[in-house]
């Protein structure tokens, strides 16, 4: 109870009005968290929450970094999942994280895109329809945030994906600094972190048949299925028939599921459990939905596996937590996944955003890729493939470095490698599946700190 006292404290009401956007705004009694919402477009909102660190330490020669942690999906939320259920202060049981990352840097989380978690729209037509879409939204809360606090502005801004996330990474890394070479956004951007990230859609259906062929998930007959729908989905993509992709991507899950009896696509080592809605869709050869509904239940499982006794996410960020936050209207209900924010999405959801990276490698930007070793959705033998298609002048002498182990406090087991060369790096996390910060906090705590080049670190 006492640390429920102190978790729910008091609050004061801010609404401010800028150039752009209005900007709803509440912080707790001791200003160590604020939240709100930006009105990015007329009756489209975006919800953030900003978590300052009680770990700062101030060092002119390094500040203190900022974090904005960008969810998968898309549609997941990270207000909810990214925050109590891997990095956040709190876990889901509102318990401390021994390894927040609040321990390297503040953290930003945002409901991304509208309509994902809290952040909602007004009228159903506001959805964005492609990632560029989403970035501009982005943009525009970030130069609401930043541009009117100087003491944001004194810290580097890095941002850190997952999975989808990292599409809308890249594109609003490029998108953030043509605002601040124009003078509308006021921030410095640190770099840029990928993580178990959706770059390139292709490389990765591709990926899948002989990976799991290797690990005995699939016999030839398995493998040749799966092959035969990539190569269908590559001709659709080469056509620009992404949507058709999209459709072709769902259909290609659920066949190495029926083909490998449910291998889990988050960890491979394991198997996935299939729910009534799940196996109704199957029936009814919904493969795209089937797949949505597959990551929105991973999510909740994960969550439950971290510690959830009596109530789930959504039931906690649609109770104790809305009441904190006093500023989420009534008619706003959590979804850990908004199935509408994906539909909205599936003309780009298979597109690559590769170019994206060699473009923020080209202007200087550090760029970090990190990867799970037993994730499949977006297994690093995909990731290897296409960061070996960049036309990064440092690429073949980034290929050409050898590898540094990992280890972690005084356990001298391997826990994963690395490689940098210049401003791209490249973490191998052993043990890992999609979601690093939860299978191996210990490693991801140290990598981000490396990368935010923290004062703590």
């Amino acid at each position: 109870m006492e640390n429920l006292r102190a978790f729910v404290v008091a609050f004061v009401f801010l609404v401010m009005l800028f150039e752009g956007g209005l900007v709803t705004c509440t912080r707790n009694e001791e200003g160590s968290e604020e939240w709100g919402y930006v009105q990015v477009r007329p009756k489209a909102h975006l919800f953030w929450w900003l978590y300052r660190s009680p770990y700062r330490l101030d060092n002119p020669s390094k500040p203190w970094p900022i974090i904005l942690w960008l969810q998968g999906g898309p549609g997941a939320s990270g207000v909810g999942f990214g925050n109590f259920g891997e990095i956040g202060p709190l876990d889901i049981n509102l318990k401390p994280r021994n390894f927040t990352w609040l321990r390297k840097a503040d953290l930003l989380f945002v409901d991304n895109p509208v309509g994902t978690g809290y952040s909602y729209v007004e009228d159903s037509n506001l959805y964005v329809k492609t990632d560029e879409e989403a970035v501009t939204d982005l943009t525009t809360l970030l130069a609401e945030l930043f541009n009117n606090d100087a003491s944001l502005q004194k810290s580097p801004l890095f941002i850190v994906a997952e999975s989808y996330g990292g599409k809308f990474a890249v594109t609003l890394g490029l998108s953030a600094l043509k605002a601040i070479q124009q003078g509308t956004l006021k921030l410095k951007l640190g770099g840029v972190a990928l993580g178990d990230s959706w770059i390139s859609p292709q490389d990765f259906v591709f990926s899948w048949g002989p990976l799991l062929k290797d690990l005995s998930r699939l016999d030839d007959n398995g493998l040749q299925k799966a092959n035969s729908i990539a190569e269908r989905i590559k001709q659709q993509l080469e056509a620009g028939q992404f949507v058709d992709a999209t459709e072709s991507w769902g259909e290609l899950e659920n066949e190495i599921s029926a083909s490998s009896n449910s291998v889990d696509f988050y960890n491979f080592l394991q198997d996935s459990e299939s729910d009534s809605a799940t196996l109704n869709a199957m029936e009814l050869g919904l493969f795209k939905e089937v797949a949505m509904l597959r990551y929105s239940k991973y999510l909740s499982a994960k969550s439950s596996f971290l510690g959830s006794e009596d109530d789930d996410i959504e039931r906690l960020l649609n109770g104790i937590i809305k009441k904190k936050l006093k500023i989420i209207p009534e008619n706003v209900t959590y979804v850990l996944q908004s199935m509408e924010a994906f539909e909205n999405l599936e003309a780009d959801f298979m597109k690559p955003r590769i170019s994206e990276v060699d473009e923020l490698l080209a202007l200087g930007v550090n760029v970090t890729v990190y990867s799970g070793q037993v994730d499949l959705i977006c297994a690093t033998k995909g990731t290897e493939a296409w960061l070996k298609k960049l036309k990064w002048s440092g690429l073949q002498n980034f290929l050409g470095k050898d590898r540094t182990p990992i280890y972690c406090g005084s356990d001298k087991t391997t826990k994963g490698f690395f490689k940098s060369y210049k401003n791209l790096q490249f973490y191998w996390i052993l043990g890992a599946g999609h979601f690093v910060p939860t299978d191996q906090p210990c490693v991801a705590i140290d990598m981000v700190g490396a990368i935010t080049q923290s004062p703590a670190a």
